[in-house]
């Protein structure tokens, strides 16, 4: 059931990025939906692949460059989906940011939900 609620939740988080910064698009909540599933999976599947790659990167940089790796998981999945457009990198870069704050917010919200009586 949590689970279910996170992606809804993303994906309304989704729809939320979109709103607030015009270098996102979200076409529907559908798109939105699918998104946040291929965004989700991208950064189960490849994300840690990337982050065990890069890592003297990652050292030198003092743990900066793990926000090059998260905005190019969310221009990724803008690339192979269609309802889903980032305008380039930089836009990738800010709505990733912005995202992944909104998904902090879900998760502390929903961590709360669950241990209450």
């Amino acid at each position: 059931m949590k689970l279910l609620l996170k992606w809804l939740l993303s994906a309304a988080a989704l729809l939320l990025v979109a709103y607030l910064y015009s270098g996102v698009q979200v076409q529907s909540f559908t798109s939105a939906l699918i998104a946040a599933f291929v965004i989700g999976l991208f950064n189960a599947v490849l994300r840690p692949v990337l982050v065990v790659l890069t890592l003297p990167v990652t050292i030198v940089t003092v743990g900066l460059f793990l926000f090059v790796i998260n905005a190019f998981m969310f221009w990724a999945a803008a690339g192979v989906l269609d309802g889903f457009h980032v305008t380039g990198f930089g836009a990738a870069l800010l709505g990733s940011l912005i995202y992944s704050v909104l998904g902090l917010l879900i998760e502390s919200a929903l961590g709360g939900l669950l241990f209450k009586k």
